[in-house]
């Protein structure tokens, strides 16, 4: 027998902008310890081993930042707190229900398009 795979993988931006670019920053001085926070949320609770957290780059939805995505199920999580991880691991993680409110909103997080539909949207 293997060693089982994670029931949940958390990918957390960690993206940080130097000071002064236009782009907003997942991370700045007031959310530099979210990533810490769900990690040790997840230690504490003994999840650990079934649900990894996964530090990631940019994932283009700055604007409303910091967010998280959960796999499987395809969930971003947007303005992210310590609150509302704890809510997000208590709820979606643990309970098996998306928290709805956190979601980022539709407009900025669309059903996928298959990179085979992507090509012939551009005419390829």
């Amino acid at each position: 027998m293997g060693i089982p795979q994670p029931a949940f993988y958390i990918f957390k931006c960690e993206q940080s902008s130097p000071p002064g670019m236009p782009k907003p920053s997942c991370v700045n001085p007031q959310t530099q310890d979210l990533f810490q926070h769900l990690a040790q949320t997840l230690m504490q609770k003994g999840l650990i081993a079934t649900v990894q957290p996964i530090r990631t780059s940019c994932m283009n939805r700055c604007n409303v930042g910091p967010i998280m995505l959960v796999e499987p199920g395809h969930v971003m999580y947007s303005g992210l707190t310590k609150a509302k991880i704890d809510e997000i691991i208590e709820k979606h993680i643990i309970g098996g229900e998306v928290v709805k409110e956190y979601v980022i909103p539709e407009e900025l997080w669309d059903a996928p398009i298959t990179p085979a539909d992507m090509m012939k949207q551009m005419g390829r």
